[in-house]
């Protein structure tokens, strides 16, 4: 049997982040929205443990054990006492180290895939167990829609919905670090009292009424000064979005790709349109939200 999964990219309505724990990671108060940038993973059986990549920036994707999606595999084996014979191959199509948790986007596929292709039954309980431990992005990437994340991110709460959204991300030449973002967070926020993360009321309910031009009053991320310190060259792509007619725009996540709020799917693609033209960007690209979650789209048995 082969067995593909499609997983969404996700885009930060708000990061609130508070100040470093003793163990190194932050609280936060994250709300994640899905959107329709998806990469698919393929689980065919095999000897080995193996992963292959195909689609933009295929590249930069490891294929070794440190990748989210073989780590995923090898811990559901362990739970199920099995051996993590299994060829995934991942195509992507969400940007690479760009924010959008398209790592965490294959560890849940392939949770998802190896689970339906190894029949371990696992409930969905068992399944965000296994998510949260493999990242902080990694359970939202399986639930999709829309989520409250806390403590690191990985405790979920499902948010409601009240309309499509529509985005332009812009994707900048190269990544940005995560953990370097954070660390820049630190150094900035060094000596302030960071206060604790906490969900904007009127972004939730921005998100549950549909209401574009309330949610764009509303989007926050925290990590965006850290992150423009970092690659200053983002302020010229947010502006850039911005006076091409965009309702609001912020980085993503840790960056370095910028998200654009539009009024609707036409606007967005105008915006995407200016943002490639100005070259500030490599490229842009236009989504819808929210998104479905990991989907197991195909099941192919091979006698």
């Amino acid at each position: 049997m082969t067995v593909t999964v499609r997983v969404p990219a996700k885009v930060n309505v708000q990061l609130a982040v508070g100040g470093a724990r003793a163990d190194g990671f932050h609280d936060l108060a994250n709300v994640f929205l899905a959107v329709g940038l998806y990469d698919t993973v393929t689980a065919t059986p095999s000897d080995s443990l193996r992963v292959t990549c195909s689609g933009p920036d295929a590249g930069q994707v490891p294929l070794d054990v440190t990748n989210l999606a073989a780590r995923a595999a090898i811990a559901l084996a362990e739970r199920h006492g099995l051996s993590p014979d299994v060829h995934l191959h991942i195509e992507k199509d969400i940007p690479v180290a760009g924010g959008m948790a398209g790592g965490s986007a294959d560890g849940a596929g392939a949770l998802l895939a190896c689970d339906r292709l190894w029949g371990t039954g696992s409930s969905r309980n068992e399944l965000l167990d296994i998510c949260a431990e493999l990242g902080s992005d990694v359970p939202f990437s399986l639930v999709g829609g829309a989520a409250l994340g806390t403590g690191r991110g990985e405790k979920l709460s499902v948010l409601e919905v009240g309309g499509a959204f529509h985005w332009v991300f812009a994707v900048a030449d190269g990544g940005l670090s995560t953990p370097a973002v954070y660390g820049e967070f630190d150094r900035l926020t060094a000596g302030a009292d960071v206060p604790a993360p906490v969900a904007s009321p009127v972004l939730l309910e921005a998100l549950r009424t549909g209401d574009a031009a309330a949610l764009a009053g509303a989007l926050v991320n925290d990590l965006q000064p850290a992150a423009l310190s970092l690659r200053p060259s983002l302020a010229a792509t947010l502006a850039v979005g911005t006076e091409a007619g965009a309702l609001a725009g912020l980085v993503s996540g840790s960056g370095p790709t910028t998200a654009f709020l539009a009024k609707d799917a036409e606007a967005a693609e105008s915006v995407a349109a200016a943002l490639v033209a100005s070259g500030t960007c490599r490229t842009a690209r236009a989504a819808p939200s929210p998104a479905a979650g990991a989907t197991v789209v195909d099941v192919l048995s091979q006698d």
